[in-house]
């Protein structure tokens, strides 16, 4: 026997409105609160209401439609506006792309499991990415237990029970380190947000590298700095007024590295003379900037397909995370 098809009236019925409103809700009026959209929205998905057929037709028929939410950062200060972003958004796009989805960007920006659970309810996308975990970590752990249409980009935690997808981040940070001792730098900066999950695990690089090379950890010399020009520039300007000595940074960010190199030429040092500099993120300017910046680049492309595919083709019990591999990009900012 075929499965019977769900129609509106058995919508309204279930929740207890009318058709009209379910209509209203489905085309998603204002005329219709929150509330009843997230209901009657969670009732069509469960019996598998033909949402799109059912939308208005935009000027090309798609596959799917997915959301790219963006919570409210922490230690990102710059969201959409960071390059890097810019750059994994368009590695999403262009991935969605291939895959004949839609992409829409919410204008939500959420910072609790309430809003977590709000940006999944209230939109009609077959999925959500999120672009960040910020402090939002034990939320997604929350959020998996009922639904499991999203991924997120960001650091692999402990006791993880949502995909995410990142960069190897302690390898990374390790490398950047490395590089600078190995040329025979031995006061080495990292300057970054060291709350963050993904500039946590940088750190984390940082602090083995030191251990591998046999050097001890000097408090003075792990600076925190949103991942910001400005803020960056304004951290290592008080480290140098206050005479701490040292020859090299690793910033966890290109932004937050080219800060550095605006407060080192601004009080007479230079780069790569006095202090090597290494940065994280390959964005496009990082080539271009005077010394040109030597970075470890993470894959966005690639990781903009993983994040379109683990969405879409994930089962019931969710895709298995996955990590980005990362590359040192000598450039002339390190000397070498």
């Amino acid at each position: 026997m075929n499965k019977s098809v769900t129609r509106l009236e058995d919508l309204a019925k279930l929740a207890g409105v009318s058709i009209s409103t379910v209509s209203r809700a489905l085309n998603d009026s204002p005329a219709v609160n929150a509330r009843t959209k997230q209901l009657i929205w969670k009732l069509a998905r469960e019996r598998d209401y033909p949402f799109r057929n059912y939308m208005p037709a935009g000027p090309i028929g798609a596959e799917a439609t997915i959301a790219i939410v963006v919570p409210r950062p922490q230690g990102r200060e710059g969201g959409l506006s960071d390059p890097f972003f810019l750059e994994l958004f368009a590695g999403v796009g262009e991935a969605a792309r291939e895959r004949g989805c839609d992409v829409l960007v919410s204008h939500v920006a959420p910072s609790s499991y309430e809003d977590l659970y709000a940006a999944m309810t209230t939109s009609r996308a077959d999925g959500v990415i999120f672009l960040g975990q910020s402090s939002l970590h034990t939320a997604f752990n929350r959020l998996a237990e009922s639904d499991r249409r999203f991924v997120v980009w960001g650091a692999q935690l402990p006791d993880q029970n949502y995909c995410s997808v990142g960069s190897d981040n302690p390898l990374g940070g390790r490398r950047a380190t490395l590089h600078l001792l190995r040329l025979g730098r031995k006061r080495v900066v990292f300057l970054g947000d060291t709350e963050a999950p993904e500039a946590m695990q940088r750190h984390r690089g940082y602090l083995d590298a030191l251990r591998q090379s046999g050097l001890p950890v000097d408090p003075d010399l792990i600076v925190p700095a949103h991942f910001e020009v400005e803020s960056a520039e304004a951290s290592v300007d008080s480290l140098i007024q206050r005479g701490v000595d040292f020859d090299g940074v690793v910033a966890a960010s290109d932004l937050i590295a080219l800060g550095a190199i605006r407060a080192l030429r601004n009080n007479g040092l230079t780069v790569p003379g006095d202090v090597s500099v290494v940065g994280y993120d390959n964005v496009p300017f990082s080539r271009y900037s005077r010394p040109a910046l030597t970075t470890i680049a993470q894959d966005t492309a690639k990781a903009g397909r993983l994040l379109v595919s683990k969405l879409l083709d994930a089962s019931s019990r969710g895709a298995r995370s996955e990590r980005v591999p990362t590359d040192l990009i000598v450039r002339e900012s390190c000397g070498a």
